[in-house]
Parts: structure tokens; C-alpha cells; sequence
């Protein structure tokens, strides 16, 4: 299966005009950088970027990082894309959109998973900095942060298509995750949707990465289980640096096994809904099939 189609065709001339008319002292040359599921994300000038909805699912989402990003930054030790600017929605574009800072790094997803090793400590020091009490009016998300077991229907159907390898095992040990207690504390701020391409890497001059950046796309941001985010164990890294980063984040803020034990499934279902999506995106693919591989080889 391919990834969502775009709703509305985002392209560089599109920026231009939406920029030119609302925000004509940043208007700058602007270049496509990337098309996700939910968002177009092009580079403006030397210093920005503008992240605009391509379908209509991502326009609350747009609006969410506009609310609380820019309270949540200044809390957290790694920088966020907080909006600089706000776009309104036009005669000619429908949903409201984004200018942020342009972050000069690299994805996570652009190196083997040895090599993300430097940002280990970072990337937990992080999540435990993030992973705080919401206020009642965090915005809901129906598939993050929930429940684990109700996302049994969906793993379900993504593992019955015959696209997914080693499916069988991977609904065994899906059954056996899903079954773990629900988390029983207050819902927790949570970034939602913690795969590798949103990890943000610094590198030397040598191109080799060195430290965490940034962390972006916060599309999915909720309030719930934290082992949502810490799934982030089997999504960016590998054995040895998976164990570490379950080492440092039980020092800030000691993790129990059942939550650790739902964040491994919880990278089971991201993981099997990043390879069902990914026919058309070879990067996408590629990092479906880390994780796939990573929550079959265990803890």
C-alpha cells in the first residue's frame, strides 16, 4: 500500500503566493524538502521552513502545534519547531499553516542504526523532560497514548495483508504485548509519533552524527502513556543502544516493565503501520522494516 495521497497539491508557487500575501517581509526563495503523510515541509530563505496540511486529517493537527508548541519549548533541553509565524487559510488554500525555524541537522533515519548511538543519553533526557502532567484541554488523539489493546483491530487487518513479513510471529507477540495492564497514571504530555525521520541529528564536520538536534513533526502530540514515546527504543535504535536508553531513562525517572512492555508494542504497531504505508517511499519502508526487526529480537 502506498502512503495517503495528497487532497490539495502543495507545491513551491503555492508557498509563494500564501507567503507574498500574508507574510511579505519573510517572502524568500522557498524549496520542497520533504512530502509526509500528513504535511509538506519546505525550506524558506537561509533561516525558516513552512509546514502546510496536504489532506484534510492534518489540519486540527497544524492547529495543535500551534497551541502548544510554543508552551511546551522553552521546558524541554532539544528544540522543537515552535511557529514563528501563523498562516490563515485562503480563498486558495484551505487549512491553516506553519512558519518555523529552519533546524540545520540531519534525520536520524539518514544513518545505519549504529551510528545514532551519540544521541542516546539526549533523546531520554528528552522524553522524561516532555513526559509531564497535560492540563485537561490537551488535544485528544485516537491512536496515540491510548489504550494499547485498542489498537488490536488495526495491527490486526495491517498483518492480514500479506505485505508484512514474519507476520505470524509478529501477531503472536502482539497478542502477548496487547495484553499487558493499561497505564494507570496521569496522562502525560507525549510527542506522538517518535520514528526516526522526526529525531534530528547534529553531525561534525566529517558528516558523522554527534548529538540530537532537534525533534520534529509534533502532528500527534496528545497526553497519555508514555510508552507511546518510549517506543522510541525499538524505532531509532538497536540492541546495544536500545538497552542504554532504557538505562538513562530509568535513572531520570525509574519506567516499570509492564510500561516498557507496551512501548514495545506500541513500536509493533507504529512499525506495522509504517510498512503497510510505504510501497511508494523506500525511506519509509526502510525504517518500518528496522522496527519490524527490532521488536522481534525482544527488549
Amino acid at each position: 500500500m502506498d502512503m495517503p495521497a495528497a487532497e490539495v497539491d502543495v507545491h513551491a508557487a503555492l508557498v509563494t503566493r500564501l507567503l507574498r500575501q500574508q507574510h511579505p517581509d519573510l517572502a524568500g526563495e522557498v524549496t520542497l524538502v520533504a512530502n509526509g503523510w500528513d504535511n509538506a515541509l519546505f525550506r524558506l530563505g537561509d533561516s525558516l521552513a513552512v509546514r502546510l496540511p496536504r489532506r484534510a486529517a492534518a489540519a486540527q493537527l497544524v492547529l495543535n502545534e500551534q497551541r502548544w508548541l510554543p508552551e511546551l519549548a522553552p521546558r524541554l533541553p532539544v528544540p522543537i519547531p515552535a511557529p514563528v509565524r501563523i498562516g490563515a487559510p485562503s480563498d486558495y488554500y484551505p487549512w491553516a499553516w506553519s512558519i518555523t525555524p529552519w533546524i540545520d541537522a540531519r534525520a536520524a533515519d539518514e544513518f545505519p542504526p549504529a551510528a545514532r548511538t551519540p544521541v542516546v543519553v539526549a533523546l531520554a533526557e528528552f522524553m522524561v523532560a516532555l513526559h509531564t502532567p497535560a492540563p485537561a484541554d490537551a488535544p485528544h488523539n485516537p491512536v496515540r497514548g491510548v489504550r494499547l489493546d485498542s489498537r488490536s483491530e488495526a495491527v490486526r487487518d495491517r498483518l492480514s495483508t500479506g505485505v508484512i513479513g514474519r507476520a505470524d510471529e509478529l501477531a503472536a507477540l502482539w497478542r502477548h504485548l496487547a495484553a499487558t495492564p493499561a497505564w494507570a497514571g496521569p496522562p502525560l504530555w507525549l510527542h506522538g509519533d517518535p520514528h526516526p525521520a522526526n529525531v534530528l541529528l547534529a553531525t561534525d564536520a566529517a558528516g558523522t552524527p554527534v548529538d540530537l538536534a532537534a525533534i520534529i513533526d509534533f502532528g500527534d502530540i496528545t497526553a497519555g502513556d508514555p510508552a507511546t514515546d518510549l517506543a522510541a527504543a525499538w524505532l531509532v535504535f538497536d540492541g546495544d543502544a536500545r538497552a542504554e536508553f532504557r538505562v538513562r531513562t530509568n535513572e531520570l525517572g525509574p519506567v516499570d516493565d509492564d510500561t516498557w512492555r507496551r512501548a514495545r508494542g506500541w513500536a509493533l504497531n507504529m512499525g506495522t503501520a509504517i510498512a503497510a504505508h510505504s510501497d511508494d517511499n523506500p525511506r519509509l519502508a526502510a525504517i518500518g522494516a528496522h522496527v519490524l526487526d527490532q521488536v522481534l529480537l525482544g527488549d
